[in-house]
């Protein structure tokens, strides 16, 4: 997810997928996301992947490239034939870039991505305070201080210096991204807080907020590894301190009337010891959450103090009661994804969870778990077990972007946004930011 484009075969036109049929919508948005599946691509196969005219892509492109999104990619093209030199698109990776802000219960996650959802920057800061207040007020001088380091005041980007193109948030609870508002956090504590507007008005760019599980959704859509197929249908499954889902079909990410789509955090998962906030018990937040692994943890004796990435090292390190742990999560996440399954029956479906991340195994015991629950996989249909076990594999993937999840989560929010409608902040592309 880091570092500068590296040169890149010319996508040809045997290599596009067969032009879908046109859907209404910003065309200069479809230009810039065939250039993000494909680029470097000639300008002929934008218009044949997009069925947009020659000439309408020609003046399409001029714009992004005008704002700073597009570049000429000559060192991507192929050998010189006879007639005019093609010279490729590409993304302009190193010219724009959005701020990611993750908030989390215990601290908070600032970063700075480029147009590829590539983590150029990132810092995590532990909460002074939790009053909403304070936390935004902490966020907003961090932002300052990141623009003053990598953002660009007005001309063209120089020594590094990329113009801000917005910030994106995302956190847990419920979150109305409508009017970016934190209708509720219990975790935090936090009651109907205008996150959005009151970080716009200290910081003086657009502010986007959405829930951790939906921007991470949304990362896997434009730049995961199979972002074509979370495109047709998908479900995230983001397992923190906050347990939460998002999903989609036919790329668009369901929220509700109310924003409120994805609680999960009372689905039964049985078997568990110990009890849930709303009186039952085998509640999957209650059983599979960060709060829940350190307890077992410290009992345990694997750590002496409640932190994650102890716990983490511990079992990377190989240490069996630390690694048991991650695997015991692991199959209670493999019930609930089973759930998940033969609820939406997805293309995809992703598990964000620092073992399935980070440890070999646990994906395969989410996958596992999933294949024995799953009454989909336990159709005649499925192919007995074995083909139940092998559709469920082709399913359940873990994180995109096991390393900077954290980070990617609020970059996609304000990405999102960008590839939504990449020249409705002219204000910014004419004096930077």
């Amino acid at each position: 997810m880091s570092g500068p484009d590296r040169a890149r075969r010319t996508t040809r036109r045997h290599d596009l997928p067969p032009p879908a049929a046109r859907k209404p919508g910003d065309s200069t948005a479809t230009v810039l996301r065939a250039i993000l599946d494909h680029g470097p691509i000639a300008r002929s196969s934008i218009a044949r992947v997009t069925r947009l005219s020659a000439a309408s892509v020609t003046g399409f492109v001029a714009s992004l490239t005008e704002h700073g999104l597009v570049r000429e990619a000559p060192e991507a093209a192929g050998p010189p034939g006879i007639g005019r030199p093609h010279v490729p698109l590409d993304i302009a990776a190193d010219r724009v870039a959005v701020i990611g802000v993750h908030i989390a219960v215990e601290h908070t996650t600032v970063a700075l991505l480029d147009l590829r959802g590539r983590v150029i920057v990132q810092r995590r800061d532990p909460h002074g305070r939790r009053h909403p207040a304070d936390v935004i007020a902490a966020v907003a001088d961090r932002i300052v201080a990141l623009r003053r380091r990598y953002g660009q005041g007005g001309g063209r980007p120089k020594g590094g210096r990329r113009r801000i193109l917005g910030i994106g948030v995302a956190t847990g609870g419920w979150v109305d991204t409508g009017n970016g508002t934190v209708v509720e956090h219990p975790m935090l504590g936090w009651s109907d807080v205008r996150l959005g507007a009151e970080l716009a008005d200290l910081t003086g760019l657009p502010v986007e907020v959405d829930s951790n599980s939906r921007g991470l959704l949304r990362a896997e859509q434009l730049v995961g590894e199979v972002a074509a197929r979370a495109r047709e249908s998908a479900v995230h499954l983001f397992v923190g301190n906050v347990v939460e889902v998002a999903f989609a079909v036919g790329g668009k990410v369901h929220r509700g009337p109310r924003s409120a789509a994805g609680v999960v955090a009372h689905l039964p998962v049985g078997g568990v010891a110990g009890g849930c906030p709303c009186g039952r018990t085998g509640c999957l937040q209650a059983a599979v959450s960060e709060r829940a692994l350190l307890r077992r943890a410290v009992a345990a004796g694997v750590i002496d103090r409640p932190e994650l990435s102890m716990v983490l090292d511990a079992a990377l390190g190989g240490r069996e009661e630390a690694v048991a742990l991650f695997q015991e999560r692991a199959r209670l996440i493999g019930r609930a994804v089973a759930a998940l399954l033969d609820l939406f029956d997805p293309e995809v479906l992703v598990v964000c969870e620092p073992g399935v991340n980070r440890l070999p195994g646990c994906l395969a015991a989410v996958r596992a778990e999933a294949a024995g629950w799953s009454t989909g996989g336990a159709s005649p249909d499925s192919g007995g077990t074995a083909g139940a076990a092998e559709s469920v594999a082709r399913v359940v993937r873990g994180s995109s972007f096991a390393g900077d999840v954290l980070a990617v989560a609020g970059g996609a929010v304000a990405l999102d946004a960008v590839y939504a409608g990449p020249l409705s902040r002219a204000d910014l592309f004419q004096t930077g930011a």
